[in-house]
């Protein structure tokens, strides 16, 4: 039987764990301060991605009661405010009581097993074939071959003795059918036998061709080159020669990542947040169009700030 102690707390556990690992990650610049505006940002950046999948989207409409639309980004202070109580969770400051507001949580932070529904469901079927996996290991009744012998000796016994009955015996109509049961078990057997090595070489087969594709066809690395991120060949990172900036796996997340010439005219700032993010690199500073980390040193980006743009923008002109 099923250990069904699985609840709605083990979920706000894990999904909070998701979090601890996250918000040092590429969207440490929301996750590392879960603030209002923050979280509202991060929302918008996801959901705006195009790779929300259905159930994202149904948790986004029962957590905000209205669908997602990604042509008017909402700013409001009370569309905002709604993350407040996904700041204090995260922060451990308290347990929200709905799932819809952990369902959405696990949406800002990637975890896998969402919604709910999802996560109750994998675990439970993980436990089950757990046990399904301990009951085959039990011992199971042997059946004796003395069964097939012992019904050959009784019709031996039922026959007399000598060469002719013998011979009448193989001729007997019902001795023969059962010589034929025999044979047909036997090929049975033999046939499951092949039909389960038939479908374990299938699986093999395809493991081994997904296998050889990603690891020989399927190689898409970007590399940064200057001041921005180009797909490169995988195959780079052993050349060694001419090869000064490492060979990265593609991230979709970054790839669009570039460094960029600012100036007192550029817009550094829309709706009051910043666009513009930096990184100090020696007694300079860089700039970039979106966060991340910087591709050469990999410090966290920041979003640029008023003192920032005065002391090295502004003493530059």
């Amino acid at each position: 039987m099923l250990n069904n102690t699985l609840n709605e707390d083990d979920y706000k556990e894990a999904v909070r764990s998701k979090y601890e690992k996250e918000k040092d990650g590429i969207y440490s610049n929301y996750l590392g301060t879960p603030s209002q505006a923050n979280l509202r940002d991060l929302c918008w950046k996801i959901f705006k991605s195009g790779n929300t999948s259905e159930d994202d989207l149904a948790v986004y409409n029962d957590f905000f009661k209205f669908e997602f639309d990604g042509k008017n980004e909402n700013t409001s202070p009370s569309y905002t405010n709604s993350f407040k109580k996904l700041g204090k969770f995260f922060r451990r400051e308290t347990k929200p009581a709905k799932i819809d507001t952990i369902n959405f949580a696990a949406v800002l932070v990637d975890f896998e097993f969402r919604p709910f529904g999802k996560f109750k469901k994998y675990y439970n079927n993980d436990q089950k074939n757990s046990e399904e996996e301990n009951l085959m290991d039990e011992p199971k009744a042997v059946v004796e071959p003395e069964l097939e012998r012992s019904v050959i000796n009784d019709v031996d016994r039922s026959q007399p003795n000598n060469l002719n009955d013998e011979i009448g015996f193989i001729k007997n109509p019902e001795s023969l059918n059962f010589v034929g049961n025999v044979k047909s078990k036997f090929f049975e057997k033999l046939f499951k036998k092949s039909k389960s090595t038939i479908i374990i070489t299938l699986v093999m087969f395809f493991l081994i061709g997904g296998v050889i594709y990603f690891a020989f066809i399927k190689k898409h690395c970007m590399q940064w080159s200057g001041d921005h991120y180009e797909e490169v060949s995988c195959d780079l990172e052993v050349q060694g020669i001419g090869t000064y900036i490492s060979v990265e796996p593609l991230d979709e997340r970054v790839i669009h990542l570039k460094k960029i010439k600012v100036s007192d005219t550029t817009t550094f700032f829309k709706n009051g947040e910043a666009i513009i993010w930096y990184a100090k690199v020696g007694d300079r500073v860089e700039f970039f169009t979106t966060h991340g980390r910087h591709p050469e040193n990999n410090k966290p980006l920041k979003p640029v700030t008023q003192y920032i743009i005065d002391k090295y923008v502004k003493q530059k002109e």
